[in-house]
């Protein structure tokens, strides 16, 4: 029984640990999931006003929950208050089991991002994973005379507040700078118009269409082979899925660029030969005196190296305004807000491109290596 026990906690605290780190490397993208839950149960009407304040405290809920898998997981293996960790977890594991259930039955939400986005899950997947470890936590539960602390004195509250520290300070640090480890496809190396493309063993979704058309006041449905004659006048057509495609998604399907005239101008930016920065802005706040001394230096590069500069915002006006005050003449392109979320895990990010290749990134507060 010992071993069993041994070999249940291990599996346990070693998950858990993984789990809080994926997601620590890149906390932002597990706030953006919450942000999904919240939004999709908001619309839906459960306690709206409930959810539209869990939905703006979405980033200090996940700092919260990733430090929390990591510290139990710690504190599971050095055996530092077994029923309260077991308890803590069991309560856990319900809410992440039914977070999983809810993705896999109800087909509003894509993934659950339980191992972030570098290590993608399909629904069944993650919902089979978290019924195994709730069964292994019950029977933890049950055996916990057999969990021992290691070593002893004070070593099994010193891991827990190493544990505490550490998944702190490695979240403080990739939300002031990216990621350690990116895995989007705005990553360094990608092709961003290769990536809009859709992909070439893409499935298309296949559709039964019926046309509805009147005549003397009746309306009748048609399919497309046995249409009326011209007597008749259309109506309406219905639309159904009959069989689901796969892979029909591309990579990067929610990302243009638009000038200030409205018009579409990805192609011609991305496709342009030769290195230009983009510099991603979602949104302008109180902080930017943190790196406009930086961007005025980086501004003044890009012109005396003949490199162009973009500003790609989601609030043009505010950038407008912000930029161009003193006649800069910085080009302002707009995008999409969630795209923006996607390719800048910092706000701003700037993107050193070659022609549609990111060659290197680097958050507002590394701008200075970028001047290097």
């Amino acid at each position: 029984m010992k071993i069993s026990v041994t070999i249940a906690r291990i599996i346990v605290g070693v998950l858990f640990i993984f789990s809080g780190l994926v997601k620590a490397i890149d906390p932002l993208g597990l706030t953006y999931k919450m942000q999904e839950f919240f939004e999709v149960w908001g619309r839906e009407g459960y306690a709206t006003i409930i959810m539209n304040w869990m939905y703006n405290h979405s980033f200090l809920f996940s700092i919260i929950m990733i430090a929390l898998e990591v510290v139990l997981g710690v504190a599971l293996l050095a055996g530092f208050y077994k029923k309260l960790t077991l308890r803590l977890l069991l309560w856990l594991m319900i809410f992440f089991t039914f977070l999983t259930s809810y993705v896999l039955f109800s087909g509003k939400i894509a993934t659950c991002g339980c191992f972030g986005d570098c290590i993608p899950l399909t629904p069944i997947q993650t919902f089979t994973k978290d019924i195994i470890l709730l069964l292994l936590i019950i029977f933890l539960l049950f055996k916990q005379q057999y969990i021992l602390p290691v070593g002893k004195g004070f070593l099994p509250l010193v891991l827990v507040l190493l544990s505490i520290m550490g998944v702190s300070m490695l979240q403080m640090h990739v939300l002031q700078h990216l990621p350690l480890t990116d895995c989007l496809p705005y990553k360094k190396g990608n092709n961003l118009l290769e990536l809009r493309k859709m992909p070439p063993n893409a499935i298309p979704d296949q559709f039964e269409y019926i046309f509805v058309y009147q005549k003397d006041g009746v309306k009748k449905e048609f399919t497309p082979d046995k249409l009326p004659d011209s007597t008749w006048t259309y109506a309406d057509r219905k639309q159904t899925l009959i069989k689901k495609g796969s892979n029909n998604v591309p990579k990067i399907n929610d990302f243009s660029l638009t000038d200030t005239t409205g018009a579409d101008v990805t192609e011609s930016v991305l496709g342009q030969e030769g290195e230009y920065y983009l510099f991603f802005l979602k949104e302008l706040d109180e902080g930017s005196s943190k790196w406009s001394g930086d961007f005025t230096a980086l501004w003044q590069k890009s012109k005396q190296q003949k490199r162009p500069l973009y500003i790609v915002t989601a609030d043009k006006d505010k950038a407008t305004v912000f930029f161009n005050t003193n006649n800069n003449g910085i080009p302002i392109l707009t995008c999409d807000a969630t795209a923006i979320k996607t390719a800048a895990r910092a706000n701003p990010t700037l993107f050193l491109m070659k022609g549609p290749v990111v060659q290197n990134k680097w958050s507002w507060a590394d701008i200075k290596e970028a001047l290097k």
